[in-house]
């Protein structure tokens, strides 16, 4: 080190630096969000006839469902009407998913534009009606969920339960198909009498593949009986009118029943287990019409919306879902590490990246190591806790000075992959703390101990380290030849005279 070095480090040891940071770490591995699915059977619904919508929208705006699956609703026109004259009356952030018109009453899916993202609507044909795969995007977490929307063959006798089992066997050939793991569920108006008859079985069969499904209700046996009465579903009322079905509440038809991923504790979509509730049944209206006084689970007006809008109650199901893989493509130049006259980094080094909220304070989210690669400059960094929002990036690394992205941050979109360079701008870094070397913005080497600043005890550390001829990977090796010598001082020296520091919001 030259005399006029050690009189610039003499001098930084005599200045005290007061640093304070605070850097409350949230990673956390049961970091979620919730989404609500209702299934309704909406008794015929046309839109010639909207005397029914002042229910519905009592119903649904109790209910507020992120997503609603709909059975026996009558061509685009009656769709567009109910999600204008009831979804709309509630949010106008709800949308109707494209709607294929099949040879019977059909099925429709309504849902939450802040939430979810529609991707497709598959119909196929059953042995009776169309069954419609709806396939959504979970827009926080980027997670894809697939929901089998199924209105089966209705009444008694050994003829229909064939045709509804038939109707199953087809479900379960579109299934049977998907990759295990898959996040899916079936919901609708499935006209079942009880655990033992055949369409309930094949939904249920485990077989080589992982298309079968679990019932979140362990129901034995018929369950038109009292002991199942919170499950009941069908009918609201008791008397006669508007071609509902009548009797009073005493069948379990409309059900809502998960893939083995959603079943469990490890898949990024979850069935929050207890959630599933057929709306508005307090158990106490066996054989009787929904509205009758009292009704424990609901208010009477929820109550005698219920009664009049359908035959049907509504079932919901609370799920969570949890962030798909994240990855963020970052490009950066280390400022010891850039070659000017190859044009590539002299080592290919591991860098630590954070996402952080990009509001006060800032914590860290998630965390992520990658090579960043000495040719291309880029390391594709992998998050696993992340939803899609806007983050400041904050890069820490052995021997280079905390960095953060721009002021604001950048939105992260969850599940893609995502890329922000800090080479081609100074104004890429926060408070533009980045250097220019040659033609790439760099960020600043030098802070060996990783304190934020670029001082006197870094100086040490890389003088003492090349005073004993150091050599290999090691934190005081700042231009990455693998030896700490007086180039290595240099840059630490140059950087601690003009007091390079950390800056973040």
């Amino acid at each position: 080190m030259t005399k006029a070095g050690r009189q610039r480090k003499n001098f930084l040891f005599s200045i005290v630096l007061s640093i304070s940071a605070i850097g409350l770490f949230t990673v956390s591995a049961s970091a979620q969000q919730q989404a609500k699915v209702m299934t309704y059977n909406l008794l015929n619904y046309d839109a010639a006839d909207t005397a029914r919508n002042v229910y519905f929208r009592t119903v649904m705006n109790a209910a507020r469902p992120d997503i609603l699956a709909v059975q026996e609703i009558i061509g685009l026109n009656s769709v567009n009407t109910f999600r204008r004259q009831v979804m709309n009356a509630i949010s106008y952030n709800y949308n109707s998913a494209f709607f294929i018109d099949g040879p019977d009453t059909d099925n429709a899916l309504f849902y939450d534009s802040t939430k979810f993202k529609f991707i497709f609507n598959t119909a196929f044909p059953t042995a009776y009606r169309n069954l419609n795969e709806f396939r959504m995007l979970h827009k926080a977490s980027g997670d894809t969920f697939r929901i089998y929307a199924c209105h089966l063959k209705a009444n008694t006798g050994t003829d229909n339960e064939q045709i509804r089992a038939s109707q199953v066997d087809s479900l379960r050939e579109r299934t049977d198909l998907l990759p295990s793991g898959t996040s899916f569920i079936t919901c609708g108006d499935f006209n079942m009498y009880g655990a033992n008859e055949p369409a309930y079985q094949k939904l249920m069969l485990v077989n080589s593949s992982d298309g079968h499904f679990v019932d979140p209700l362990s129901m034995l046996g018929i369950w038109n009986n009292s002991t199942y009465a919170p499950y009941h579903t069908q009918s609201t009322r008791r008397r006669s009118f508007g071609n509902g079905a009548t009797g009073g509440l005493d069948d379990r038809f409309d059900i809502m029943i998960n893939s083995t991923s959603v079943s469990s504790s490890k898949g990024r979509v979850r069935y929050i287990a207890g959630s599933l509730n057929p709306f508005g049944n307090d158990g106490q209206h066996y054989n009787d019409s929904i509205n009758r006084i009292p009704n424990n689970a609901v208010t009477q007006a929820i109550a005698n919306a219920l009664h009049y809008a359908s035959d049907h109650l509504p079932v919901t199901s609370t799920y969570l879902f949890y962030p798909s893989a994240t990855t963020v493509s970052i490009t950066l130049a280390v400022e010891g590490f850039y070659n000017i006259n190859s044009g590539n980094l002299n080592i290919r080094d591991t860098i630590t990246a954070y996402l952080r909220s990009s509001i006060s304070p800032f914590n860290k989210v998630d965390s992520s190591k990658a090579a960043v690669d000495s040719v291309s400059f880029t390391g594709n960094f992998v998050f696993t806790n992340v939803y899609t929002g806007a983050y400041y990036i904050s890069l820490e690394g052995r021997n280079i000075l905390e960095t953060w992205s721009r002021s604001g941050g950048d939105f992260i979109f969850a599940g893609s992959i995502n890329s922000y360079d800090f080479t081609n701008s100074q104004a890429k870094a926060y408070g533009n703390n980045l250097t220019l070397k040659g033609n790439k913005y760099c960020i600043f080497s030098g802070d060996i101990n990783n304190d934020g600043i670029v001082d006197a005890a870094d100086l040490a550390i890389a003088d003492n380290d090349a005073f004993g001829f150091v050599s290999g990977y090691n934190d005081s090796d700042v231009n990455g030849d693998l030896i700490t010598d007086a180039s290595d001082v240099q840059i630490v020296d140059n950087n601690a005279f003009n007091i390079v520091t950390s800056i973040t919001p």
